[in-house]
């Protein structure tokens, strides 16, 4: 569990702060409008309202006991400039701040930022992708090469092991999970035999999976 601090209650924040919290963490959040902070008070384990561009503010959150602190208000960027600077200087262990240009991530970092979020961007460059090919339901980029992707099973693994198919050297993927009817089977092993509606969770390059999937690229 981590003690989380999440200020800027947008729709952005909110919903940072709900699942943080769903993942069992201790979040307090912080927005300079009452509304808001009445609104979700109830919701999590702590709730302050207070303008953080105010040092004394940052001070009496004892950000130096917290592990995260997120600073989730990219609509106001000299706000978030602000408030990253004095969350350092109030001694926060790590800073996580939202951009939305990467001119305004250089700044950011430039003055302590531990790490910069593009939410918008991220979520719009997965949407591309899953709808760029067919066959692709879920998409996580882990590096410029390298990516994570749902797809169904080939048709052509139906019946088959993944030892028979020989998956690794003949399609350049790891298997790292199979769903099938909604249970999920982490890391099959090489025994393991594939039905219709399987779904696999493959880790490998775009390409690649695009290719074994008959992932056509839409017009």
């Amino acid at each position: 569990m981590k003690s989380v601090l999440v200020i800027g209650m947008g729709r952005f924040g909110y919903h940072l702060a709900t699942k943080m919290q769903e993942l069992g963490n201790d979040v307090m959040i912080v927005d300079r409008d009452p509304a808001r902070i009445n609104m979700y008070a109830d919701k999590f384990t702590d709730a302050q309202i207070g303008d953080c561009t105010n040092e004394s503010v940052i001070r009496s959150l004892g950000v130096k006991q917290m592990d995260l602190c997120f600073v989730s208000m990219g609509e106001d960027f000299q706000s978030s400039l602000v408030i990253t600077s004095l969350l350092k200087r109030a001694g926060a262990k790590c800073v996580i701040a939202k951009a939305n240009q990467e001119i305004q991530a250089d700044l950011l970092l430039q003055i302590g930022a531990n790490e910069v979020v593009y939410p918008e961007q991220e979520m719009a460059e997965k949407i591309a992708v899953r709808y760029n090919a067919d066959n692709i339901f879920d998409y996580i980029e882990l590096t410029g090469e390298y990516s994570i992707f749902e797809i169904p099973v080939p048709m052509t693994w139906v019946g088959k092991t993944m030892i028979e198919l020989d998956v690794r050297r003949k399609y350049r993927i790891n298997v790292i999970a199979v769903k099938s009817e909604s249970e999920l089977c982490p890391t099959p092993d090489a025994q393991y035999v594939f039905k219709p509606l399987d779904h696999i969770v493959v880790i490998g390059k775009s390409n690649d999976v695009f290719k074994l999937s008959g992932g056509k690229k839409k017009k």
